[in-house]
């Protein structure tokens, strides 16, 4: 049960978890208590970062995983469930992509690889874990958060893969949102009491991370990783009472924000 601020004796897996934000999170969750699952496709960047958990005092494991093959994602969940039962109870989705591509170029493989990675995976990856801890018992809540991008609700220019994905990917997570509040379990006094599973999600602006390399953006008007990495530790510490549905993390130097 997350309240106390600490992630002793829970197991979470993250995607994306080679690099970026995914590392980050990694040592922010494994920095407080939890045994963390790199879960990546670059195998490479995954040991690294366990070997930066372990040089921090944390606990973790290379789990490879590619968010867009449906066996991969149902492989992974199962035999983290196998590992650990219902210790396993955290999944942040982090992985994500960029292909840019104006209306008159756009490549319509790299647009479907950037919807596949963005949104369909996670999605489902999601989906997967929730059918597993819908069994949890009274007193226990699994914790799933979403990284989505503040690119969800703006426009830019030779982004439609990127924001049109992420905008999809908001939407459902409010989707998912809706299911499970609406989903109360009997308490067995009469009562009812929440689904045993809450989804929250993180919507960040620039990071200096290896994907925003491509734009050019000074580092002094982008947020750190660990940041947005706190505030992902945060919410899956949270009391099980509460929720947030989305918050928003901005530089404080954002030049466009209000948008």
């Amino acid at each position: 049960m997350a309240d106390s601020g600490t992630l002793q004796g829970r197991v979470a897996l993250v995607t994306g978890g080679a690099s970026g934000l995914g590392r980050a999170t990694c040592l922010a969750l494994a920095g407080a208590g939890a045994h963390v699952a790199i879960a990546d496709i670059d195998e490479a960047g995954s040991k690294q970062t366990r070997e930066l958990v372990a040089d921090a005092g944390g606990s973790a494991d290379v789990v490879p995983l590619d968010v867009t093959d449906d066996a991969s994602r149902r492989q992974v969940v199962a035999q983290l469930f196998d590992a650990h039962g219902d210790a396993f109870d955290v999944l942040v989705n982090v992985a994500g992509i960029d292909r840019p591509g104006y209306v008159t170029d756009i490549d319509l493989a790299d647009y479907q690889r950037v919807q596949a990675v963005n949104c369909e995976g996670p999605t489902f990856l999601t989906s997967e874990f929730v059918k597993r801890v819908q069994h949890l018992p009274e007193g226990r809540t699994a914790d799933v958060v979403h990284v989505v991008s503040l690119s969800a609700i703006t426009a830019g220019s030779g982004a439609i893969a990127y924001n049109g994905s992420k905008a999809g990917f908001l939407n459902a997570t409010r989707c998912i949102q809706r299911e499970l509040r609406e989903k109360a379990v009997s308490a067995g006094d009469g009562t009812e009491r929440p689904f045993p599973c809450r989804v929250q999600a993180v919507v960040p602006a620039a990071m200096d991370t290896p994907m925003m390399e491509q734009w050019g953006i000074p580092a002094h008007l982008m947020m750190p990783p660990s940041a947005v990495a706190e505030m992902v530790r945060y919410l899956v510490t949270l009391h099980p009472s509460a929720f947030v549905p989305e918050v928003q993390i901005v530089p404080r130097l954002e030049p466009n924000f209000p948008r």
